[in-house]
């Protein structure tokens, strides 16, 4: 069996399967996961990203982010410094928090790939719809606990695993990009091992606060 990509344990189990791919699940951290040889490469993954047509002029996709933006706000003092990690190709969640007076460092691996900026300190830091395409999750999501000061908050927009019946029929799973599947017991997973709180103010959005 694969290895948990979020908890490194060997005892997973086979979830679903369908034409295109496998899906295992994690014993330990409840994980559901695609193994590496279902991957797409990065040239086949970027064509993908490249699709995508947000923008900070798109009403729509603003009021979308303000699921993440408006609960995350409440909790911030202002001033407080911002990291969106996975800006991808048009930037918006970052120009929102500007907009409310936070100063912002962008990353994405393809459109915005100065690594100095994971070298900072942040307040809080922000990835919408990002985490279910983390081929390493574990390590990238304890990466950016690292960055964040005593009582940062990492906020997360991904879509949650709730059964199995359910994934089988999930619009979610059909995007080839989409390799991490987390349910509220893999966060809550998470946040005793990053030494975090949790909170699930939506049905897609995570507040998880550092020690």
């Amino acid at each position: 069996m694969p290895i948990c990509p979020l908890c490194a344990s060997d005892r997973t189990a086979c979830y679903h399967r369908d034409a295109r791919r496998e899906y295992h699940q994690c014993q330990r951290c409840d994980l559901v996961f695609v193994p590496p040889a279902f991957r797409l490469g990065p040239e086949e993954e970027r064509a993908v990203y490249d699709q995508h047509e947000n923008s900070p002029d798109d009403a729509g996709y603003r009021q979308f982010l303000a699921r993440l933006v408006a609960p995350l706000r409440e909790k911030l003092a202002p001033g407080d410094r911002g990291l969106d990690f996975g800006a991808g190709p048009g930037p918006t969640l970052s120009v929102m928090f500007e907009e409310a007076g936070h100063p912002m460092a962008i990353y994405d691996p393809f459109y915005a790939p100065d690594a100095c900026v994971l070298e900072g300190e942040y307040d809080f830091i922000t990835a919408t719809e990002v985490v279910e395409h983390l081929f390493e999750p574990g390590w990238e999501l304890a990466r950016l606990s690292g960055l964040l000061r005593p009582a940062g908050w990492l906020g997360l927009m991904t879509k949650r695993v709730t059964d199995r019946e359910a994934f089988t029929r999930w619009h979610y799973i059909l995007d080839p990009t989409h390799v991490a599947f987390f349910s509220e017991a893999s966060f809550r997973w998470l946040a005793d091992e990053l030494g975090m709180t949790v909170e699930f103010p939506a049905a897609d959005v995570v507040l998880l606060q550092k020690g």
